[in-house]
């Protein structure tokens, strides 16, 4: 019960702000709002980020949260972020079903992965998008999503974040497609711990475990390698996040990544240039080998 009122107060942290939004769809959950860039042009493939929120929380709060989409006109993508299911009962809470862990408490069993891709669908179809540059970042319950959106799509989606999140539990074959993995998690979270742990009784791995296993599934050598330290917290002094980065003897189209804030919390205060640094990790990380530029 502790570990879900505190799933319920970081949803709770993100306040909603206004977002000047161009367009938007519809899939049956009521009306999507999208973010085109400002030079976007129908002629040229645009990269797509799809923000999943965390337990309890919107769409429009995870972005006042993280502001990806006030980074749209600067790196030319398109933008939505779409929001879970309510929970049935008095507090319709906000959810993924993502794993048995996280966070489909009522045991609904809606096919969120499916919906995922619908968004997608919907977008290639709408605008022009790269094929080669769908990502996705989730924070908690949304990181659990982003994961199992790529197990399920690995065909589709290039690249995921997860914030605070975690893979399944279980052991599977590797996906049918290799994925970009980056898995940034604190070693303070409260919440979904980064040694790992249990909700209700279903285990989720540890933050190494997740970044570990996606090395193996997209093909990696064994043995990460230690990178320059980031700074994505800002009342932490200094550059207090390293890097685990598995890369070598990857397939191409996947490789493995892990950013450890020492000391961070389930809702990090994240630095102000926190989410450029999630955006460019993604762009450096297509589907294919081809390198962008922002």
């Amino acid at each position: 019960m502790k570990k879900l009122k505190t799933l319920l107060v970081a949803g709770l942290l993100s306040i909603s702000a206004s977002v000047s939004i161009a367009q938007s769809i519809d899939l049956g959950r009521g009306e999507l709002p999208v973010t085109v860039p400002a030079n976007y042009n129908a002629d040229t493939e645009n990269p797509l980020i799809v923000l999943l929120h965390g337990y309890t929380s919107s769409g429009a709060n995870q972005d006042s949260y993280m502001k990806f989409s006030a980074l749209a006109d600067r790196y030319g993508f398109l933008f939505v972020a779409p929001d879970g299911n309510k929970e049935p009962g008095g507090d319709e809470n906000r959810f993924w079903n993502a794993s048995p862990a996280c966070c489909d408490f009522f045991r609904t069993q809606v096919d969120d992965s499916a919906y995922v891709l619908s968004i997608i669908d919907e977008m290639k179809s709408k605008y022009n998008i790269d094929s080669n540059r769908v990502y996705l970042i989730g924070h908690s319950n949304g990181g659990f999503m982003s994961y199992r959106a790529a197990y399920d799509h690995s065909g589709t989606i290039a690249a995921i974040a997860s914030l605070a999140g975690a893979n399944h539990i279980e052991e599977r074959d590797p996906p049918a497609s290799p994925v970009h993995i980056l898995q940034i998690h604190g070693t303070e979270d409260g919440t979904i711990a980064y040694e790992g742990d249990d909700i209700q009784g279903n285990s989720y791995p540890s933050a190494v475990e997740s970044v570990t296993r996606w090395a193996s599934y997209n093909g990696c050598e064994a043995n990460g390698a230690q990178r320059e330290l980031r700074d994505l917290e800002a009342t932490i002094d200094g550059h207090e996040s390293s890097v685990m980065l598995f890369e070598k003897g990857c397939q191409t189209g996947g490789s493995s990544e892990l950013w450890t804030i020492d000391g961070g919390s389930h809702v990090p205060n994240i630095s102000d240039t926190f989410s450029e640094q999630v955006v460019e990790w993604l762009y450096a990380h297509p589907k294919t080998s081809v390198s962008f530029a922002d």
